[in-house]
Protein backbone atom coordinates (compact mmCIF):
# COMPACT_ATOMS: atom_id res chain seq x y z
CA UNK A 1 0.00 0.00 0.00
CA UNK A 2 0.99 3.23 -0.49
CA UNK A 3 0.76 6.01 2.04
CA UNK A 4 0.07 9.55 2.29
CA UNK A 5 0.01 12.09 4.99
CA UNK A 6 -3.09 14.85 5.00
CA UNK A 7 -2.83 18.43 6.96
CA UNK A 8 -5.14 20.31 4.62
CA UNK A 9 -8.43 20.10 5.52
CA UNK A 10 -9.44 20.41 1.57
CA UNK A 11 -8.72 16.52 1.92
CA UNK A 12 -12.57 16.12 2.82
CA UNK A 13 -13.75 17.52 0.10
CA UNK A 14 -10.90 15.59 -2.21
CA UNK A 15 -11.77 12.09 -0.60
CA UNK A 16 -15.64 12.80 -0.57
CA UNK A 17 -16.88 10.21 -2.68
CA UNK A 18 -14.15 7.64 -2.66
CA UNK A 19 -14.01 8.26 1.29
CA UNK A 20 -17.91 7.12 1.31
CA UNK A 21 -17.44 4.39 -1.06
CA UNK A 22 -15.43 2.77 1.06
CA UNK A 23 -17.37 3.19 4.04
CA UNK A 24 -19.45 0.84 2.43
CA UNK A 25 -17.34 -2.07 2.92
CA UNK A 26 -15.51 -1.14 6.32
CA UNK A 27 -15.12 -2.74 9.24
CA UNK A 28 -17.17 -0.07 10.82
CA UNK A 29 -19.88 1.27 9.47
CA UNK A 30 -21.90 3.63 11.57
CA UNK A 31 -22.72 7.44 10.66
CA UNK A 32 -19.93 8.95 12.54
CA UNK A 33 -17.56 7.98 9.83
CA UNK A 34 -19.02 9.66 7.44
CA UNK A 35 -16.73 12.34 4.89
CA UNK A 36 -19.79 14.60 5.84
CA UNK A 37 -19.76 14.52 9.42
CA UNK A 38 -15.87 13.67 9.75
CA UNK A 39 -16.21 17.35 7.96
CA UNK A 40 -18.85 19.03 9.81
CA UNK A 41 -16.79 17.96 13.08
CA UNK A 42 -13.79 18.89 11.96
CA UNK A 43 -15.08 22.70 11.47
CA UNK A 44 -15.83 23.00 14.78
CA UNK A 45 -12.96 20.50 16.36
CA UNK A 46 -15.87 18.82 18.39
CA UNK A 47 -17.64 22.03 19.40
CA UNK A 48 -14.45 23.54 20.80
CA UNK A 49 -13.40 20.03 22.79
CA UNK A 50 -9.68 19.86 20.62
CA UNK A 51 -9.14 24.11 19.78
CA UNK A 52 -5.81 23.39 18.82
CA UNK A 53 -5.92 20.26 16.51
CA UNK A 54 -4.08 19.52 13.68
CA UNK A 55 -5.23 17.62 10.97
CA UNK A 56 -3.31 14.08 10.37
CA UNK A 57 -5.53 12.29 8.19
CA UNK A 58 -3.71 9.42 6.69
CA UNK A 59 -5.11 7.55 3.00
CA UNK A 60 -3.74 4.38 2.10
CA UNK A 61 -3.83 3.03 -1.55
CA UNK A 62 -3.08 0.15 -3.97
CA UNK A 63 -0.53 0.57 -6.49
CA UNK A 64 -3.51 1.45 -9.53
CA UNK A 65 -4.48 4.44 -6.77
CA UNK A 66 -7.63 2.50 -5.36
CA UNK A 67 -8.41 3.69 -2.09
CA UNK A 68 -8.08 0.98 0.41
CA UNK A 69 -7.79 2.70 3.84
CA UNK A 70 -8.50 6.40 5.55
CA UNK A 71 -7.00 6.55 9.35
CA UNK A 72 -8.93 9.69 9.66
CA UNK A 73 -6.50 11.25 12.70
CA UNK A 74 -5.46 14.64 14.45
CA UNK A 75 -2.83 15.74 16.65
CA UNK A 76 -3.07 17.67 19.71
CA UNK A 77 -2.34 16.78 23.70
CA UNK A 78 -5.04 14.39 24.97
CA UNK A 79 -6.52 14.06 27.67
CA UNK A 80 -3.68 12.69 29.85
CA UNK A 81 -1.55 15.73 28.40
CA UNK A 82 0.51 13.69 26.29
CA UNK A 83 1.07 14.71 22.48
CA UNK A 84 -1.35 12.77 21.04
CA UNK A 85 -3.06 10.88 17.37
CA UNK A 86 -6.78 10.59 17.71
CA UNK A 87 -9.36 9.96 15.93
CA UNK A 88 -11.59 12.55 14.25
CA UNK A 89 -14.55 12.79 16.27
CA UNK A 90 -12.91 12.35 19.46
CA UNK A 91 -14.22 12.23 22.07
CA UNK A 92 -17.91 13.21 23.67
CA UNK A 93 -20.13 14.21 20.57
CA UNK A 94 -18.84 10.71 17.86
CA UNK A 95 -20.31 7.18 19.72
CA UNK A 96 -18.44 4.95 16.96
CA UNK A 97 -15.24 5.49 15.67
CA UNK A 98 -12.86 3.25 13.74
CA UNK A 99 -10.16 3.06 11.11
CA UNK A 100 -11.86 3.47 7.39
CA UNK A 101 -10.84 0.11 6.18
CA UNK A 102 -12.66 -3.22 4.50
CA UNK A 103 -11.79 -6.39 6.30
CA UNK A 104 -9.46 -8.02 4.04
CA UNK A 105 -7.08 -5.04 4.67
CA UNK A 106 -7.31 -4.31 8.43
CA UNK A 107 -3.68 -5.91 9.02
CA UNK A 108 -1.76 -4.70 6.15
CA UNK A 109 -3.61 -1.19 6.75
CA UNK A 110 -2.27 -0.98 10.44
CA UNK A 111 1.12 -2.67 9.86
CA UNK A 112 1.29 0.48 7.31
CA UNK A 113 -0.13 2.96 8.92
CA UNK A 114 2.25 2.27 12.09
CA UNK A 115 5.13 2.26 9.53
CA UNK A 116 3.66 5.92 8.15
CA UNK A 117 3.38 7.36 11.65
CA UNK A 118 7.12 6.54 12.32
CA UNK A 119 8.26 8.83 9.57
CA UNK A 120 9.87 12.06 10.38
CA UNK A 121 7.03 14.07 8.33
CA UNK A 122 4.96 12.57 11.55
CA UNK A 123 7.06 13.32 14.11
CA UNK A 124 6.01 15.13 17.38
CA UNK A 125 3.44 12.27 18.55
CA UNK A 126 3.97 9.74 21.52
CA UNK A 127 0.83 8.01 21.52
CA UNK A 128 -1.99 6.57 19.23
CA UNK A 129 -5.03 7.71 21.65
CA UNK A 130 -7.86 5.79 20.08
CA UNK A 131 -11.14 6.28 21.69
CA UNK A 132 -14.74 4.82 21.10
CA UNK A 133 -13.84 1.95 18.79
CA UNK A 134 -16.23 -0.77 18.37
CA UNK A 135 -16.07 -3.78 20.49
CA UNK A 136 -16.61 -5.97 17.40
CA UNK A 137 -13.83 -4.27 15.61
CA UNK A 138 -10.66 -6.14 14.05
CA UNK A 139 -8.80 -3.02 14.65
CA UNK A 140 -8.12 -3.67 17.63
CA UNK A 141 -6.42 -6.85 17.92
CA UNK A 142 -4.81 -5.92 14.21
CA UNK A 143 -3.05 -2.82 15.70
CA UNK A 144 -2.05 -4.60 18.86
CA UNK A 145 0.02 -7.23 16.42
CA UNK A 146 1.54 -4.15 14.15
CA UNK A 147 2.53 -2.19 17.35
CA UNK A 148 3.96 -5.54 19.25
CA UNK A 149 5.78 -5.90 15.86
CA UNK A 150 7.41 -2.54 16.30
CA UNK A 151 7.83 -2.92 19.81
CA UNK A 152 5.57 -0.49 21.00
CA UNK A 153 3.09 -1.14 23.61
CA UNK A 154 -0.46 -1.26 23.31
CA UNK A 155 -3.22 -1.69 25.28
CA UNK A 156 -6.85 -0.82 26.14
CA UNK A 157 -9.67 0.29 28.27
CA UNK A 158 -13.38 -0.41 28.18
CA UNK A 159 -15.19 2.83 28.01
CA UNK A 160 -19.56 3.12 28.39
CA UNK A 161 -21.71 0.56 27.42
CA UNK A 162 -23.66 1.17 24.22
CA UNK A 163 -26.89 -0.11 24.14
CA UNK A 164 -29.12 -1.06 21.44
CA UNK A 165 -32.03 -2.42 20.09
CA UNK A 166 -32.28 -5.22 17.37
CA UNK A 167 -36.19 -4.98 16.19
CA UNK A 168 -38.43 -7.76 15.21
CA UNK A 169 -41.05 -7.58 12.55
CA UNK A 170 -43.96 -5.67 14.55
CA UNK A 171 -44.80 -3.64 17.33
CA UNK A 172 -46.98 -6.02 19.11
CA UNK A 173 -43.94 -8.99 18.76
CA UNK A 174 -41.18 -5.91 20.43
CA UNK A 175 -43.68 -5.98 23.69
CA UNK A 176 -44.30 -9.31 24.16
CA UNK A 177 -40.56 -10.92 23.75
CA UNK A 178 -38.10 -7.92 24.34
CA UNK A 179 -39.71 -5.87 27.43
CA UNK A 180 -40.13 -7.62 30.49
CA UNK A 181 -43.93 -7.52 31.86
CA UNK A 182 -44.05 -4.55 34.01
CA UNK A 183 -41.93 -2.64 31.54
CA UNK A 184 -44.56 -3.87 28.68
CA UNK A 185 -47.50 -2.39 30.96
CA UNK A 186 -45.64 0.75 31.59
CA UNK A 187 -45.20 1.65 28.24
CA UNK A 188 -48.75 0.92 27.56
CA UNK A 189 -50.17 3.18 29.88
CA UNK A 190 -47.90 5.92 29.89
CA UNK A 191 -48.87 6.14 26.20
CA UNK A 192 -52.66 5.55 26.46
CA UNK A 193 -52.83 8.21 29.06
CA UNK A 194 -50.68 11.04 27.64
CA UNK A 195 -53.39 10.16 24.03
CA UNK A 196 -56.34 10.43 25.85
CA UNK A 197 -55.04 13.58 28.34
CA UNK A 198 -56.25 17.16 27.62
CA UNK A 199 -54.71 19.43 26.28
CA UNK A 200 -54.12 17.02 22.41
CA UNK A 201 -50.76 15.43 22.40
CA UNK A 202 -49.49 14.87 19.36
CA UNK A 203 -45.98 13.55 17.83
CA UNK A 204 -44.00 14.47 14.26
CA UNK A 205 -41.33 13.88 12.70
CA UNK A 206 -39.56 17.03 10.79
CA UNK A 207 -39.65 15.61 6.82
CA UNK A 208 -36.64 14.79 5.15
CA UNK A 209 -35.23 11.60 2.73
CA UNK A 210 -33.08 11.58 -0.02
CA UNK A 211 -32.72 14.81 -2.33
CA UNK A 212 -35.53 16.20 0.15
CA UNK A 213 -34.34 19.44 1.73
CA UNK A 214 -35.80 19.79 5.39
CA UNK A 215 -38.03 22.64 5.95
CA UNK A 216 -37.19 25.47 7.79
CA UNK A 217 -33.77 23.11 9.43
CA UNK A 218 -32.24 25.93 11.40
CA UNK A 219 -36.17 26.85 13.14
CA UNK A 220 -35.92 23.37 13.77
CA UNK A 221 -32.56 23.29 15.18
CA UNK A 222 -32.72 26.07 16.98
CA UNK A 223 -36.03 24.74 18.54
CA UNK A 224 -34.55 21.50 20.03
CA UNK A 225 -31.32 23.06 21.00
CA UNK A 226 -33.66 25.87 22.99
CA UNK A 227 -35.80 22.66 24.71
CA UNK A 228 -32.01 20.98 25.89
CA UNK A 229 -31.12 23.82 27.80
CA UNK A 230 -34.03 23.71 29.93
CA UNK A 231 -31.81 20.85 31.50
CA UNK A 232 -28.66 22.90 33.82
CA UNK A 233 -26.28 19.64 32.48
CA UNK A 234 -27.06 20.53 28.84
CA UNK A 235 -27.31 23.95 29.43
CA UNK A 236 -23.68 24.45 30.30
CA UNK A 237 -22.62 22.02 27.77
CA UNK A 238 -23.75 24.37 24.84
CA UNK A 239 -21.26 26.83 24.74
CA UNK A 240 -21.44 28.71 21.60
CA UNK A 241 -18.87 26.79 19.95
CA UNK A 242 -21.19 23.46 21.03
CA UNK A 243 -24.69 24.96 19.13
CA UNK A 244 -22.11 25.93 15.86
CA UNK A 245 -20.84 21.88 15.73
CA UNK A 246 -24.78 20.64 16.63
CA UNK A 247 -26.20 23.12 13.76
CA UNK A 248 -23.27 21.99 11.16
CA UNK A 249 -23.96 17.74 11.82
CA UNK A 250 -27.75 18.50 11.61
CA UNK A 251 -27.47 20.36 8.41
CA UNK A 252 -24.88 17.58 6.86
CA UNK A 253 -26.88 14.44 8.18
CA UNK A 254 -30.37 16.01 6.44
CA UNK A 255 -28.43 16.87 3.23
CA UNK A 256 -28.61 13.38 2.82
CA UNK A 257 -31.55 12.50 4.60
CA UNK A 258 -30.45 10.44 7.75
CA UNK A 259 -31.67 13.22 9.92
CA UNK A 260 -34.42 12.70 11.76
CA UNK A 261 -36.04 15.03 14.30
CA UNK A 262 -38.74 13.57 16.62
CA UNK A 263 -41.18 15.88 18.24
CA UNK A 264 -43.89 15.08 21.25
CA UNK A 265 -46.08 18.31 22.12
CA UNK A 266 -48.77 19.25 23.93
CA UNK A 267 -51.16 21.57 23.18
CA UNK A 268 -48.65 22.84 20.42
CA UNK A 269 -46.10 23.12 23.00
CA UNK A 270 -42.67 21.21 22.05
CA UNK A 271 -42.18 18.49 25.20
CA UNK A 272 -39.73 16.70 24.19
CA UNK A 273 -37.45 16.01 21.20
CA UNK A 274 -34.97 13.34 20.14
CA UNK A 275 -32.57 13.95 17.65
CA UNK A 276 -31.91 11.15 15.43
CA UNK A 277 -29.97 9.69 12.52
CA UNK A 278 -31.44 7.35 10.23
CA UNK A 279 -28.20 5.29 8.47
CA UNK A 280 -27.79 1.69 7.08
CA UNK A 281 -30.79 0.63 8.04
CA UNK A 282 -30.64 1.34 12.00
CA UNK A 283 -32.05 4.21 14.00
CA UNK A 284 -29.44 6.02 16.05
CA UNK A 285 -30.51 7.97 19.00
CA UNK A 286 -27.86 11.04 19.31
CA UNK A 287 -29.40 13.25 21.61
CA UNK A 288 -32.87 14.16 23.60
CA UNK A 289 -34.33 17.31 24.76
CA UNK A 290 -37.07 17.56 27.19
CA UNK A 291 -39.26 20.27 29.22
CA UNK A 292 -40.04 19.42 32.50
CA UNK A 293 -43.27 21.34 32.72
CA UNK A 294 -44.87 18.30 30.92
CA UNK A 295 -42.77 15.29 33.33
CA UNK A 296 -46.43 13.99 34.37
CA UNK A 297 -46.93 13.18 30.95
CA UNK A 298 -43.62 11.33 30.87
CA UNK A 299 -43.01 12.92 27.36
CA UNK A 300 -39.49 11.13 26.93
CA UNK A 301 -40.89 7.80 27.52
CA UNK A 302 -43.75 8.45 25.06
CA UNK A 303 -42.03 9.60 22.18
CA UNK A 304 -40.09 6.99 22.44
CA UNK A 305 -42.33 4.49 22.07
CA UNK A 306 -43.63 6.09 19.12
CA UNK A 307 -39.81 6.21 17.64
CA UNK A 308 -39.66 2.11 18.03
CA UNK A 309 -42.97 2.14 16.52
CA UNK A 310 -42.06 3.77 13.91
CA UNK A 311 -38.69 2.01 13.83
CA UNK A 312 -40.34 -0.77 13.59
CA UNK A 313 -42.94 -0.33 11.43
CA UNK A 314 -40.79 1.01 8.68
CA UNK A 315 -38.33 -2.02 8.69
CA UNK A 316 -35.77 -0.67 10.58
CA UNK A 317 -33.13 -3.67 11.96
CA UNK A 318 -32.26 -1.75 15.27
CA UNK A 319 -32.57 1.02 17.62
CA UNK A 320 -28.94 2.03 18.64
CA UNK A 321 -29.41 4.42 22.33
CA UNK A 322 -25.17 5.31 21.42
CA UNK A 323 -23.00 5.61 24.53
CA UNK A 324 -24.34 5.41 28.30
CA UNK A 325 -25.74 2.73 30.89
CA UNK A 326 -28.58 5.13 31.55
CA UNK A 327 -31.34 2.57 33.14
CA UNK A 328 -34.25 3.61 31.01
CA UNK A 329 -32.79 1.96 28.14
CA UNK A 330 -32.38 -1.13 29.25
CA UNK A 331 -36.04 -1.33 29.93
CA UNK A 332 -36.99 -0.83 26.94
CA UNK A 333 -34.90 -3.97 26.17
CA UNK A 334 -31.89 -2.52 25.18
CA UNK A 335 -28.90 -5.06 25.20
CA UNK A 336 -25.31 -3.30 25.85
CA UNK A 337 -22.38 -3.51 23.49
CA UNK A 338 -18.88 -2.98 24.11
CA UNK A 339 -16.44 0.27 22.69
CA UNK A 340 -12.97 0.73 23.49
CA UNK A 341 -10.21 3.63 24.44
CA UNK A 342 -7.17 1.62 22.39
CA UNK A 343 -3.53 3.69 23.10
CA UNK A 344 -0.19 2.75 20.64
CA UNK A 345 2.51 4.32 22.33
CA UNK A 346 6.10 4.54 20.88
CA UNK A 347 7.34 6.93 23.85
CA UNK A 348 7.42 5.49 27.53
CA UNK A 349 5.57 8.14 29.68
CA UNK A 350 6.76 9.05 33.44
CA UNK A 351 4.70 7.04 34.90
CA UNK A 352 6.11 3.84 33.26
CA UNK A 353 9.74 3.98 35.05
CA UNK A 354 7.73 3.14 38.31
CA UNK A 355 5.02 1.24 36.99
CA UNK A 356 2.72 0.04 33.86
CA UNK A 357 0.58 3.48 33.52
CA UNK A 358 -3.00 2.96 33.23
CA UNK A 359 -4.34 1.53 30.10
CA UNK A 360 -0.97 0.28 29.07
CA UNK A 361 0.32 -3.37 28.70
CA UNK A 362 3.79 -4.37 28.12
CA UNK A 363 2.02 -7.55 26.28
CA UNK A 364 -0.64 -8.02 24.46
CA UNK A 365 -2.40 -10.75 24.43
CA UNK A 366 -3.95 -11.25 21.04
CA UNK A 367 -6.59 -13.90 22.34
CA UNK A 368 -7.94 -11.26 24.93
CA UNK A 369 -10.40 -10.43 21.74
CA UNK A 370 -13.68 -11.68 21.02
CA UNK A 371 -13.84 -13.31 17.34
CA UNK A 372 -14.19 -10.34 14.72
CA UNK A 373 -18.02 -9.33 13.77
CA UNK A 374 -19.37 -6.95 11.27
CA UNK A 375 -19.31 -3.55 13.36
CA UNK A 376 -22.28 -1.22 14.21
Amino acid sequence: MRYELHRDPVTFEQLHVEWNGLLERAITRVPFLRAEYQQAWWTARGGGEWPDAELRLVTARDPAGALLGVAPLFEAHNRDGRPALLLIGSIEISDYLDFIVAREHVEAFCLGLLECLAAPDAAGWEVLDLYNLPGPSPTRAALARAAGARGWLAGEQLLEPVPAISLPADWETYLATMVEKKERQEIRRKIRRAEASEPKVTWRMVPAGPGLAVPNLEVEIDAFLTLMAHNPGKAKFLTPAMQTQFRAIAAAMASHGWLRLAWLEVGGEPAAAYLNFDYGNRLWVYNSAFDPRFNALSPGWVLLGYLLRWSIENGRAAFDFLRGGEDYKFRFGAVAGQIYRMQVSRVLPPEALGGEPACMMNEFEADFFPPAEDGP
